[in-house]
């Protein structure tokens, strides 16, 4: 699904970078232009960053 039309960012690339260690908005921007036009798509991507992110660590402690 496409979070931010204005890119062309969707939740899957999103869902990568947080894969990669990213842990916020901030740190997912470093790496793809995500809310960073008109900002309709912020609190959505930031959603998802934090869904993921928590499912990641959620993993990581049962695979310990």
């Amino acid at each position: 699904m496409y979070v931010c039309l204005c890119n062309g960012i969707s939740d899957r690339q999103i869902r990568e970078v947080v894969d990669r260690g990213a842990d916020s908005l901030h740190a997912v921007q470093a790496h793809l232009p995500v809310a960073n036009c008109c900002g309709q798509c912020e609190d959505c991507a930031r959603e998802i960053i934090d869904d993921h992110h928590h499912r990641v660590a959620a993993a990581r402690v049962v695979a310990a």
